[in-house]
């Protein structure tokens, strides 16, 4: 896979380097991790008082990890800040030192929260291999829509953002699409492919993709209004929270993609392809 899975490949009692996925500049060094945790989905606490028979106990604390902890939820991992200070002094935006971009939020003065698409985190021993952009946000999100389904049986979504706003619907339709394709042809290498992480082999003329496919709706300036509140009170519908900037540049990668269809493929039940 293009990028690192955090649930199979972070273990215990090994070192990682965290690093900007946009400019490469380390964020973390060698950090030892003695725990390596799932959190909670995002809404668990509304249904607390489904479980316990007596008052939230968990109503005055929080979920913060110590400092060898790291905590992994659904797009994010949380760690014990340390020594570590990213945080911008506007606000609590964690941002790269080098290029600015945004990397997670505080949520503590010792807890950091990353988020999945802005970060790549390798062995000590490695060195940073750069990945393209496009590929590495497509690839992480796919993770986490097939984890969620799998885990939840959850096939719809909400992508938000950090301020809170819904920018896209997703419906995911399949996940065992491949893709294959002539490099012969020119336009072949200017298609982006959905969720796809591409492989293309040394020799040989055709590439190979496997993709997710997925139904979408934009919620940008308003559009979709509807459908976004009735989903939003919806329990089946799953909460995925990026940065906003990242938001963004998914919703303009399904765009181009959807674009990449002949015109009858486009649109199904209304929702984009």
């Amino acid at each position: 896979d293009l990028a690192f899975t955090l649930r199979e490949s972070l273990k215990p009692h090994k070192k990682y380097v965290f690093y900007c996925q946009s400019c490469g500049d380390i964020i973390v060094k060698d950090r030892k991790f003695l725990r390596v945790l799932p959190l909670p989905s995002e809404n668990w606490n509304d249904l607390v008082e489904e479980w316990c028979c007596h008052p939230n106990p968990f109503a005055r604390s929080a979920l913060h990890p110590q400092h060898d902890d790291c905590f992994l939820g659904d797009t994010f991992f949380m760690l014990n800040s340390g020594n570590e200070s990213h945080k911008s002094k506007e606000n609590t935006r964690v941002i790269c030192k080098r290029c600015k971009k945004m990397l997670g939020e505080t949520i503590s003065s010792d807890t950091i929260k990353y988020y999945v698409t802005e970060v790549i985190i390798q062995p000590s021993e490695g060195s940073f291999s750069p990945i393209p952009r496009s590929q590495f946000v497509q690839s992480m999100v796919a993770q986490c829509l097939l984890e969620l389904s799998s885990a939840k049986s959850t096939f719809r979504f909400t992508v938000k953002g950090d301020n809170g706003k819904t920018y896209i619907l997703i419906w995911l339709l399949n996940s065992d699409t491949l893709l294959v394709e002539s490099l012969g042809s020119s336009s072949s290498l200017s298609v982006l492919t959905l969720f796809g992480d591409i492989f293309m082999p040394s020799s040989g003329p055709v590439g190979t993709w496997n993709a997710v496919k997925v139904l979408y709706q934009p919620c940008i300036k308003c559009r979709n209004k509807d459908l976004a509140d009735a989903w939003e009170n919806d329990m089946g519908v799953h909460p995925l929270k990026f940065p906003s900037e990242t938001c963004l540049e998914l919703l303009l990668m399904l765009g181009l993609s959807t674009a990449s269809l002949p015109p009858s493929l486009r649109c199904m039940n209304s929702f984009q392809v």
